[in-house]
């Protein structure tokens, strides 16, 4: 007797003995409906195509109910939802019409229907999760009660009672306890009873892991379309938005949510085999491999795949950026979605045994949070160069945001060194900053051809540009490891950065923009021509003026630095000046000239033949070389305006002089090559980057 009371528990809980009594009940409840006065008002009077039609309709709703339990573990969401939906209708339009159609007393057929139908959809909730069971045998009790009370008032209480008993049966099945009554066994029962359910729990877990896994897919779809939407949402983000927006994503999707129904069949299984006391690795072995081949395969739909130290260090720049993208991409969906679902899954799954949801969490998430860790560690240990420098910064900035993420998801080891990977990461980011003003300090001087913008310079600028985008980042980083300065001492000859506990962006962006300085000034140097060398200087300092206004980096550097530039700017442009035209207003001189005019005419009238004939010979010199020389607009404004200002007179007061030579009296027109005109006209193609004559061809 004893064995018998708890036995009986135990039976009620399988969902094996639940398929047949929902089987019987459906067609106890079928039959009845036929039988009842209620399917001649509605269907009108029986025929026989209406019987075959019924027969048809009632052996397809057995069938179902006698393999709900199968079909469920491989039906999608998609199918429960519209199968939900269904059930929701048909109930709907069948109690209106019923309503309608029946005003008299029910029929015995009609209450025994509705009393199969209610125990046919208890028996359905024992099997199946899709979320209409439950509502099923709500609505059924319901209807009984009120057939009852159309019979006679009192007879309620009966519905009352029946209704009662069915779902605080539904209830407590749902949550029986862990170890009910196990103490009451004997070791004859315990040794009859685990036989039996050791070959049931392992024909149920293995339908949910392969349900699991038939979900798998399916959940892997959901993700890369979300991930999917958050990079449309982030490339339709305006520059503000971007700038005003959190770095890190946030992904909206629950595993567990989708997996709940599955989840509740496993915390069953579960259960009875910690009961059976046979609960242990092997249920944990099966389940965390399952789950380890989502993730696996979810990082590999993520475009990530597993790498050595090697591998990594010898991939080339664009693969290693290619690669790190994809690597913040996928941590993000790991802590923020895979792994926290795995989380939450374990500790459905392993309820009530804590000791037994870590080790399986572990088991599962474990290894792919140490291969993260691994790749960025791998990064961060990379060989430094200053175009590394963002890619890192990227990463860094990633990891630094999903730290709160592994202290609360991982035990101590991983979240340590999740911890210690982000502070390699930090020290990588100085030491590949460094590493800019250590090439820029060994560089040695080639040989430049043209006095435009340099492409080290333009790299440069947009460099420290984006460097300062990261501004609280750098100074974070810089501040932290300031213990690493003592690996450059060549960079700090002055020592300026040993002399205070903190370090600035702006002391590391000086002394960078120094030296850069010091680059450019050394490459002007190689020029041969002095007038070119100056053009070059200005070209690139004013190009460094124009990329440092209004913006941070402008801000670090500060209006001295501003008011530096503009004056070396101003000494290159008066030294462009000297080197190239010094010469041309050394000739058009004509001091003390008047004297030879008046006395030695013969001598004079062939003196200034020499001398035009000199300024010729110049000029044209300069405006051939100077044609193809490029300087920016601006700068090549002011100096037009000084040349205007300054040649031109000089010229016309020459020529007019010239041709008051009594020597050369009306044949002085013919030695005067340019009039002033021409010479403006000249002028104006002076410092353009093109020849005049391609200019005119263009």
């Amino acid at each position: 007797m004893k064995l018998l009371s708890i036995q009986i528990p135990r039976w009620l809980i399988h969902s094996e003995p639940w398929r047949f009594v929902g089987f019987t009940s459906s067609i106890v409840g079928l039959l009845c409906y036929a039988l009842s006065t209620s399917f001649n008002f509605l269907f009108g009077k029986r025929n026989l195509l209406k019987m075959v039609i019924y027969i048809v309709f009632s052996f397809i709703i057995c069938l179902a109910t006698f393999f709900a339990n199968v079909w469920q573990h491989s039906a999608s969401l998609r199918f429960r939802a519209h199968m939900a939906f269904l059930v929701l209708t048909v109930t709907s339009v069948y109690s209106f019409f019923f309503d309608k159609a029946v005003n008299g007393k029910p029929d015995v057929f009609s209450l025994v229907l509705c009393a199969a139908f209610a125990i046919m959809s208890l028996s359905l909730s024992r099997q199946i999760h899709c979320g209409f069971e439950v509502d099923l045998l709500y609505f059924f009790l319901g209807v009984l009660i009120i057939q009852l009370m159309k019979i006679k008032l009192l007879l309620g209480t009966i519905g009352v009672c029946f209704s009662y008993f069915l779902v605080i049966l539904r209830s407590s099945l749902d949550f029986q306890p862990e170890n009910d009554d196990l103490q009451l066994e004997d070791q004859e029962a315990i040794a009859i009873r685990v036989d039996s359910q050791q070959s049931n729990n392992d024909s149920q877990l293995a339908a949910c892991i392969e349900a699991l896994r038939n979900r798998n897919s399916d959940l892997i779809q959901i993700i890369l379309e979300q991930v999917k939407e958050e990079n449309k949402d982030q490339k339709s983000l305006t520059d503000a938005e971007e700038e005003e927006q959190i770095p890190v994503v946030s992904y909206d999707i629950k595993i567990d949510s989708l997996l709940a129904e599955t989840m509740i069949d496993l915390h069953k299984i579960a259960q009875q085999t910690a009961v059976a006391g046979e609960f242990g690795e092997e249920f944990i072995k099966v389940y965390a491999s399952c789950r380890r081949e989502f993730l696996e395969e979810s990082l590999m739909n993520l475009g990530l795949k597993k790498l050595s130290t090697d591998e990594v260090h010898s991939m080339s720049w664009e693969n290693q950026r290619d690669m790190a993208e994809r690597w913040i991409k996928a941590c993000n969906v790991c802590l923020k979605i895979l792994f926290a679902g795995e989380r939450r899954l374990c500790e459905r799954v392993f309820s009530g045994f804590l000791a037994a949801a870590n080790l399986s969490f572990m088991d599962i998430s474990g290894e792919t949070g140490t291969w993260l860790l691994d790749f960025a560690d791998a990064v961060a240990t990379a060989k430094p160069a200053p175009g590394r420098l963002f890619m890192i910064l990227d990463m860094f900035e990633a990891l630094r945001d999903m730290i709160p993420e592994f202290e609360s998801l991982f035990p101590d080891q991983l979240r340590n060194e999740a911890d210690t990977v982000w502070k390699r990461l930090g020290e990588a980011i100085w030491r590949n900053f460094m590493e800019l003003g250590d090439v820029i300090r060994h560089q040695t001087p080639e040989m430049v051809s043209s006095s435009n913008i340099h492409h080290l310079t333009r790299y440069f600028m947009n460099y420290l540009l984006l460097a300062c985008d990261s501004r609280q980042t750098l100074e974070q980083v810089f501040n932290e490891h300031m213990h690493l300065l003592k690996e450059y001492p060549e960079l700090e000859p002055d020592g300026r950065f040993g002399s205070s506990s903190s370090l600035s962006m702006k002391t590391v962006i000086d002394w960078t923009m120094e030296m850069f300085e010091c680059n450019l000034e050394a490459k002007s140097k190689t020029f041969e021509d002095l007038a070119l060398s100056h053009v070059f200087l200005m070209n690139n300092g004013h190009y460094m003026i124009q990329k440092a206004e209004n913006s941070e980096l402008g801000i670090l550097l500060g209006d001295d630095w501003f008011q530096k530039q503009s004056e070396k700017i101003k000494q290159y442009h008066v030294g462009y000046l000297s080197s190239s035209w010094d010469k041309v207003f050394e000739i058009l001189k004509l001091d003390g000239s008047n004297d030879s005019v008046q006395t030695q005419p013969n001598v004079a009238a062939k003196e200034m033949k020499k001398k035009l004939k000199m300024f010729n010979m110049q000029f044209e010199n300069i405006c051939r070389v100077q044609s193809s020389w490029y300087v920016e607009e601006k700068i090549r404004e002011d100096i037009m305006i000084v040349l205007v200002k300054t040649l031109l007179p000089a010229y016309g007061c020459f020529i007019r002089r010239f041709q008051s030579v009594p020597k050369l009296g009306k044949n002085a027109k013919k030695y005067v090559k340019y009039g002033v005109e021409d010479i403006e006209t000249k002028l104006n193609d002076l410092l353009r980057g093109v020849t005049a004559s391609s200019r005119r061809q263009q």
